[in-house]
């Protein structure tokens, strides 16, 4: 009945047994936590494990893979989810914090004046003048790193990379924060060349690597989304990104607006039905013969049995339905889709959970230890 979500496919390169990814999750959890939550989910029967936020620069936020401590870690992680027989991918990123900026506001957030929802407008704010500013040497820097990083998520054990097409990437693509003169601003091609660049860095280096892309897309009818790919210039940026040497893209909203929209409840006004995102990845679909990931509210195993057979996407991936119940793909596989704990999108203990530093949960934690 589920034919399509439990084949095997190619994805960029990387054998996937099957077509289920956990989707790159910030989870605010210990170390030690978060190798249990990702080989758990592993267990459950997920084909790949997308780690997020693993910086290129050897200091940055999260752990380094420059690092002994860093790469140790990365290196006990790979060895948990390999042992589930998953495979783990490593999002790369830089972030596009001022982090000079973001001095002024650490005593108002440890003295809880200011709320972390007021925070990220405040940082949202200083992203236009540090992208513009940016010199050129400390660009080059940084994209080469997205090499160097790479290089070094192998050794650890990572079997693909993710460029992330947010932070940094997706502020240089991005109209909203890019107020550039010189070659990294103004056109759509010279706003892709950070981006361009980074992906170039990771092939020069590794020419097998299969390398997914996180392809953030800005909408505007109506706004949603400030950082990514304005919908209008996916003609342009899908093409040199394949060409710089991406394998496949993980399509999404783009970040810098609410986080409730790129992690949508189901009363979101526009984001609220099953798939929610998938739209974004029709334009894609056009533009190229790579493999497509979608995301968005994916809790269905009938719904992502059509889309994955008509050919609307390749593969589905789920954070908020994977923590929910780590056991979604081998509950399909056994036939036993009645007993899958399906997430209702509340964000009450998942996205609350990561805005009052304790984590990411779900509500169905509670209900186990009542």
């Amino acid at each position: 009945m589920y034919e399509t979500i439990l084949s095997p496919l190619n994805y960029g390169g990387l054998s996937l047994k099957n077509r289920i990814i956990f989707a790159p999750t910030s989870l605010g959890l210990s170390q030690a936590e978060q190798i249990e939550r990702l080989r758990r989910i592993a267990a459950g029967g997920c084909a790949m494990i997308i780690v997020g936020d693993v910086p290129v620069l050897p200091h940055g936020f999260g752990p380094s893979l420059y690092s002994k401590k860093g790469f140790a870690f990365y290196k006990a992680l790979a060895d948990a989810v390999h042992g589930e027989g998953c495979k783990l991918c490593a999002q790369l990123h830089q972030s596009d914090s001022n982090v000079k900026a973001m001095l002024k506001y650490i005593p108002g957030v440890l003295t809880k004046r200011i709320s972390m929802e007021e925070l990220r407008p405040l940082l949202n704010q200083q992203v236009a003048p540090y992208i513009t500013g940016l010199p050129e040497k400390k660009i080059a820097e940084i994209t080469d790193a997205f090499g160097k990083a790479a290089e070094l998520a192998v050794q650890a054990g990572f079997d693909m990379v993710q460029v992330h097409g947010d932070r940094m990437c997706g502020s240089f693509s991005s109209t909203v924060f890019n107020h550039r003169t010189d070659r990294y601003g103004g056109s759509p091609e010279n706003r892709a060349r950070f981006a361009v660049e980074a992906v170039s860095a990771i092939r020069r280096r590794l020419p097998d690597l299969p390398i997914d892309y996180k392809l953030a897309v800005r909408q505007e009818a109506p706004h949603y989304g400030n950082a990514g790919v304005p919908e209008a210039e996916l003609p342009i940026f899908v093409p040199l990104l394949e060409k710089a040497g991406v394998t496949s893209f993980h399509v999404t909203l783009a970040n810098h607006g609410e986080l409730s929209d790129t992690i949508p409840p189901r009363n979101h006004p526009e984001f609220g039905a099953e798939g929610c995102f998938l739209k974004f990845c029709d334009q894609v679909r056009a533009l190229t013969q790579l493999p497509i990931c979608g995301v968005g509210g994916l809790t269905d195993p009938d719904f992502v049995e059509e889309q994955l057979r008509s050919g609307r996407i390749d593969c589905a991936a789920m954070s908020r339905q994977l923590t929910a119940d780590p056991d979604w793909p081998r509950k399909v596989r056994e036939g036993r889709t009645r007993e899958i704990r399906r997430c209702v999108r509340c964000n009450k203990a998942c996205l609350g959970g990561m805005m009052a530093h304790k984590g990411v949960h779900c509500i169905y934690e509670r209900k186990e230890t009542t």
